[in-house]
């Protein structure tokens, strides 16, 4: 066992209790859409080891490390992934995993789940899949809407305590805030933080900002947030008039163009533009025109006359630019993700109806025992 593969393990306790849980799982075919980093592979080893077939694609190019995909073909799984490939790659592999034939699907950002919906083609029988996101559940509700949700039943893991209130409320702007400041050489003292956005992400953004020195402010378009903000002592306003006095905007809704050319030109000279929210299209990278690498996962662009910085691409910072979540920490999130994925291969969760169900307290209560202790 290599190092970095033993420390991994090695800290990730919980994740192997759940993955010695898992029950035998010949005749499941697992199509991942997920982050390919070295976290989530003790958990697709773990189900390879127990006679799962899987096939690796990305929801996000920016986050894929390319030892990580290596890691698990070696192990037998099938991959259309590697790092920093281009859209149209990313779509091909989209087509590649829904072709493959899986009988379950595992997701962040349900990408699969809507090309499933756009194409129109038939998909081959899929038994129930995992939405570990708040940005796939966001795509998946409005999947719902239009009446083109995907024929089988989806189970939503990001709800559950134990990710949506640890990772998403603690980690996710910890992380972050470390990421940038390794990258960058910046801390937070004597800059004005704007983050857009506040759900959970945004909150732990917002409030590591403020324990790190930044002068934060919040701009939220829903009411009973931004009351929330504000009795966190947060300013707050509209992103219109807010985005002109920052030194560090950070996009946290989940949601695609929340900085379009409007406002990336009413931005101050030297704002230094950051996304963590899923999608890598928060921010309109192409209005920014031509852009100069400065230092690695920082890059310079002239918009109105003005200078702004981008950070990381513009894809979600923590993974891209850092590690994500501490091992410790993400072991947590890790085990509940595959207690989840053992209910959903379950027969109970093929009995369920077409739709978007939660993902039953029995499935994932006992990491929470595990963790108390």
């Amino acid at each position: 066992m290599d190092g970095m593969r033993e420390w991994v393990e090695r800290n990730m306790p919980l994740t192997r209790l759940q993955a010695d849980a898992l029950p035998r799982l010949e005749g499941v075919r697992l199509a991942c859409s997920i982050h390919l980093e070295p976290k989530v592979a003790p958990a697709l080893e773990a189900m390879i080891g127990r006679g799962a077939v899987v096939f690796l694609t990305t929801c996000n190019p920016a986050t894929v490390r390319d030892e990580t995909v290596e890691r698990l073909r070696a192990r037998g799984a099938q991959a259309h992934a590697w790092t920093g490939m281009g859209d149209e790659d990313a779509a091909d592999a989209d087509g590649r995993a829904l072709a493959w034939g899986p009988t379950h699907l595992w997701e962040t950002g349900a990408r699969l789940s809507a090309r499933a919906a756009a194409t129109g083609s038939a998909v081959p029988p899929v038994a129930a899949s995992m939405e570990s996101t708040g940005s796939g559940i966001t795509v998946l509700t409005r999947l719902a809407a239009e009446g083109r949700f995907p024929p089988w039943p989806v189970f939503d893991c990001d709800s559950v305590p134990l990710k949506e209130g640890l990772h998403n409320r603690y980690l996710v702007g910890q992380t972050l805030w470390q990421a940038f400041t390794e990258r960058t050489r910046l801390s937070l003292h004597r800059k004005r933080v704007l983050v857009a956005g506040y759900g959970l992400v945004g909150q732990g953004v917002a409030l590591s900002a403020r324990a790190l020195g930044g002068e934060v402010s919040v701009a939220e378009r829903d009411p009973a947030r931004a009351v929330s903000a504000r009795y966190e002592g947060f300013p707050t306003g509209p992103l219109e008039e807010l985005v002109g006095r920052a030194d560090v905007i950070v996009t946290a809704t989940g949601a695609r163009g929340v900085l379009g050319e409007d406002l990336l030109a009413r931005c101050a000279d030297g704002c230094i533009l950051v996304n963590v929210g899923h999608t890598a299209d928060e921010i309109d990278v192409a209005a920014l025109g031509t852009v100069r690498t400065l230092i690695p996962f920082v890059e310079e662009a002239r918009v109105n006359g003005k200078t702004v910085y981008l950070f990381a691409g513009g894809s979600m910072a923590n993974l891209t630019a850092g590690q994500g979540d501490t091992l410790n920490s993400f072991d947590i999130t890790m085990a509940t993700m595959l207690a989840g994925l053992r209910f959903v291969f379950s027969a109970e969760a093929r009995a369920h109806a077409p739709g978007l169900h939660p993902l039953p307290r029995a499935a994932w209560e006992e990491v929470a025992r595990q963790a108390a202790v």
